[in-house]
Parts: structure tokens; C-alpha cells; sequence
């Protein structure tokens, strides 16, 4: 017979590690649903990691297969698998899984089987062998020949994409992929133009944006203002992603453009024709000529794509663009591709926000209700004297920024804020960007739930401000955002500015 002071420890003892079991994965087991059930097997049958065939599937779609309709390039599935002159993939897909196209087109599970196996055969045409495989980083430029870029600066840019989705982690269509430790292998794309940089070629119209000319074939140069007068803005959904638009807007067979593309994460634009010329985007010639075409990432159909921060972005273009030509800051002079005459595109579609963005536009700025950006050199930033200080790089906010090397202990930087009030923030970080800089530095917030790392790559994007997330965070003054040097990501750790905005 037991004493009681035993059976209460062997009580205890079971509720320790029960909830040891739970904090590492749910004690009760959870049922698959047939999506994930998808991924698993297309992960398994082509030997492909799960996690990152579902970072692409969400670059591509985020994770929506739109009724089987295609996008504007001819993909199909939450895999994008493409038909058109320059991009075969769902012709490849049929290929290598057997499976009939119109199955592959309309169907989940084999549209996700078909973008494995696509994936799968680009990494064997560039010799990565099993060992290789488990490495997610040595999939870097399998994914950038996935996407079929138009070249190599896109291909980086569509790369780069799928691996921050990974290092911020995800959550679509019932899915979770957690943010995760990773060192992308660029290759040769290393050496390609990072348009997520702020050294990237500034537009000549609109200078917050990047500049990538779209094909000669897909616009008419003119001299408008003095042929025709700019009287109106066009507000489209691209129906693809924001990589991918930009390559097909290159694509001598697209026969289509638009003046500015706007990226769903952060707003990001890249202008691809001149506002003097006459960009393909309207379906009807007299609105081409009088109008400026602003494509937005993302598909009518599905609301996740239109961020505050797109709206934000967007809308503050369009308000520059309508001080400069003189268009009326309404809805007569801002409209959508659905209300061009003979339109046969429903785009923007109900999903669009037009009292949100007609807000931004008039409202002085897109600015949030309150946000706060804190800089190294501020009262509010504190790091120990293992960070150095350095003004190396041109792409630094303000005058200095900090730098460590990674180590196995955490010896973070923090960010101090004064948070008014309890609720949802977006927060964005910046930072110089450097190929010595390191791979996957870990960007710890502390959230009303307790601290969440996700993982940033620092050797890109630098100069410009990047969004880490959305989170739930208490008010009060509070150390928000840390940057930690426990990381396995190789370079300096860097620590610069963040922003914080309320959402």
C-alpha cells in the first residue's frame, strides 16, 4: 500500500509531464483535415519538405485554388500550376504524376501532388541529392526555377518571398508552419539585384517605388500630358502574386501591363511603365490613354491578400498621382477595372475596401492612428557592450546602427515602447543588408501571450522597412521588440530600427 505522500508525487509526477508532453505537441490528438492531409503526402511521395512545398503554395496563392479559374498567367491551383507559352508546369505536372490536367487544374489534392512533383524535378535538374534534400536552405533555387521568372532579379525576389514566409512562419487554410531557423542557399542568384533593397533602381515617376520596365511589347510609348490628358487611376487585383506579375508584365506574350504593382505584405511597389505611356491594363484603348493602371497582388476572391499595409501604400501613390496630374481625389476619378466600359474583369471585387482606401487617400497620408518608431540611437533602445556600433553601410536608419556575431546565449537588443493601449500591432523592422549580415537573425516580440521569435534574413532587403507581423500586445511601457544573437543562421546580427503601428 501506497502513502499518501507517494501517490501525490506520482500525481504530480503524471501532471508534469503532461503538460511537457503538451507544450512540445497537443496531448490530444488532432485530426488531420484533407488539405493537410494533401501536403503530407505530396511532401512524402516526392520527397519534397512539407513545410516548404506550403510556403510556396501560399507565395503563389495563398493557399486558394479560386474555383479552378485560372490567373492571370494561366496557373491553376493553389500551386499555380501554369499553361502558356513560356511556362509549362502544369503540362510538367501531368507529366510526372499521370494524373489527367483537367484533375490537376480543379482538384486540391493533385494540384498539390502536381506543384511536389514540379518542385522535385527542378531539384534534381540541379543535382540535389537525398542529403541535400533535408536541408530546406538547399532548396533555394529549385524554388526560384519554380516560379519561372523572367530573371534572375525575379526569380531572387519570388525566392526570397517563399523563404520569408518560412522565417515569419504562416497560417492559411487551416495550415500552420511555424517560423523556423534557415540559411538559404542563393547560388548565383546571390549575385542577382535584391528588389526587396533599397539600393534597387528608384522609379522615375514615383520615388518610394522600384523600377522594373515591363516588355516594350506590352505598352505603346507616348507623351501623354501632352497628347491626352491623365484624368484617371484604375485600381486592379493582379490575380497572381507579386513576383509573378511582374514577370508576366515582361513576358513578350502577356500583351498586357500596368503602370505600378503593389505588394500585399508591405506595400512594396515596383512601377513598370511610365506614366508619360500607355500601359495595356483597361480592356478599352480611350481608357488606356487617359489613365494610370495600379495592379494590387492577390485575387479578387480572397480578402487576405489586401492589407492595411497595401491600402496604405496604395493609397498614398494614388494621392501623389492625383496632385500631379490634377484627377479628382473621388470615385469618379479613382476607379475600378469593373467600371471601365466594356470591362469583362470584376476586379477589385467585393473583397476591395474602397471606404478604407478612399480614407487613405483623402485623410492626409495613409497614416496609422498611431504609431512609433524607435532608432539604436534612441533612450529607448538598450543592448549590452557586446553590440558594436557601426555606420558601414548607407542603408542604415539614421546615423549608426549595431552589430554582433551570433552566439549561443540570447544578449538581446530591445526596443522600449510606450504602448497606449491593448490590442493588435503591426510591427516592422529595418535594417542595412549585407552578404556578411546574418541569415536568419531571430526578432523576438513580446506579446500579450508571452514572447514569439520569428526569423529574419539580413543579407537582403536592406533600407527599406519590412513587416515581421501583426501581434496582440498589452499597454503600458514595455521592452516590445528584441533582437537576440541565439541564432544557428551564420553573419553579424543586426540591430537598427522597428516601427510599431497600431492596427
Amino acid at each position: 500500500m501506497t502513502s499518501p505522500r507517494t501517490r501525490l508525487a506520482a500525481l504530480v509526477a503524471t501532471v508534469i509531464a503532461s503538460l511537457i508532453v503538451f507544450a512540445g505537441q497537443p496531448a490530444l490528438a488532432v485530426a488531420e483535415t484533407p488539405l493537410s492531409e494533401a501536403f503530407d503526402k505530396a511532401a512524402a511521395t516526392h520527397d519534397v519538405p512539407r513545410d516548404l512545398l506550403v510556403a510556396v503554395g501560399y507565395a503563389e496563392t495563398h493557399l486558394d485554388g479560386h474555383g479552378g479559374e485560372p490567373s492571370a498567367s494561366g496557373g491553376y491551383g493553389m500551386m499555380h500550376l501554369v499553361s502558356n507559352p513560356t511556362n509549362k508546369s502544369l503540362e510538367k505536372a501531368a507529366e510526372l504524376t499521370k494524373l489527367p490536367v483537367d484533375k490537376l487544374r480543379a482538384d486540391d489534392a493533385a494540384n498539390v501532388l502536381g506543384g511536389a512533383a514540379v518542385l522535385r524535378a527542378h531539384a534534381d535538374a540541379l543535382g540535389l541529392d537525398e542529403a541535400a534534400r533535408k536541408d530546406i536552405g538547399r532548396w533555394y533555387q529549385a524554388v526560384a526555377e519554380y516560379g519561372n521568372a523572367s530573371s534572375p532579379e525575379l526569380a531572387r525576389l519570388y525566392a526570397d518571398a517563399v523563404y520569408e514566409s518560412l522565417g515569419l512562419g504562416l497560417q492559411a487554410q487551416g495550415l500552420t508552419v511555424k517560423p523556423q531557423e534557415i540559411t538559404a542557399d542563393r547560388g548565383d542568384l546571390a549575385k542577382a539585384r535584391d528588389l526587396n533593397a533599397q539600393a534597387a533602381v528608384a522609379s522615375p515617376d514615383y520615388p518610394p517605388a522600384a523600377w522594373v520596365a515591363a516588355n516594350s511589347g506590352n505598352y505603346r510609348v507616348s507623351n501623354r500630358e501632352t497628347s491626352y490628358n491623365i484624368d484617371r487611376v484604375v485600381i486592379h487585383v493582379t490575380q497572381g502574386s507579386y513576383a509573378g506579375t511582374i514577370s508576366w508584365f515582361q513576358n513578350p506574350s502577356a500583351n498586357v501591363s500596368a503602370h505600378y504593382v503593389v505588394k500585399s505584405s508591405n506595400g512594396a511597389i515596383t512601377q513598370m511603365v511610365r506614366d508619360k505611356d500607355v500601359a495595356w491594363h483597361a480592356g478599352n484603348s480611350s481608357y488606356n490613354n487617359r489613365s494610370i493602371g495600379i495592379e494590387h497582388e492577390g485575387f479578387v476572391n480572397d480578402a487576405s491578400w489586401f492589407t492595411d499595409a497595401m491600402y496604405r501604400s496604395s493609397a498614398a501613390l494614388t494621392r501623389y498621382l492625383c496632385d500631379k496630374y490634377g484627377i479628382p481625389k473621388t470615385r469618379t476619378g479613382i476607379i475600378g477595372h469593373n467600371q471601365v466600359p466594356g470591362a469583362t474583369h470584376t476586379d477589385p471585387g467585393p473583397n476591395w475596401n474602397w471606404t478604407t482606401y478612399m480614407n487613405y487617400v483623402t485623410g492626409g497620408g495613409g497614416t496609422p492612428s498611431w504609431t512609433t518608431t524607435v532608432d539604436n540611437a534612441s533612450s529607448q533602445f538598450s543592448a549590452s557592450t557586446n553590440w558594436g556600433t557601426s555606420t558601414y553601410s548607407s542603408q542604415r536608419h539614421g546615423a549608426d546602427y549595431r552589430f554582433a556575431d551570433p552566439v549561443s546565449a540570447s544578449d538581446a537588443a530591445w526596443y522600449q515602447a510606450a504602448i497606449p493601449s491593448a490590442g493588435n500591432y503591426r510591427i516592422e523592422v529595418w535594417y542595412p543588408s549585407d552578404p556578411g549580415y546574418n541569415s536568419s537573425a531571430p526578432y523576438i516580440v513580446a506579446a500579450s501571450g508571452g514572447n514569439q521569435t520569428v526569423y529574419v534574413d539580413q543579407r537582403s532587403g536592406g533600407g527599406a522597412w519590412h513587416a515581421i507581423g501583426t501581434f496582440a500586445l498589452n499597454a503600458g511601457t514595455q521592452n516590445v521588440v528584441g533582437v537576440s544573437r541565439w541564432t544557428a543562421g551564420t553573419g553579424y546580427v543586426i540591430a537598427d530600427a522597428v516601427r510599431i503601428s497600431r492596427v
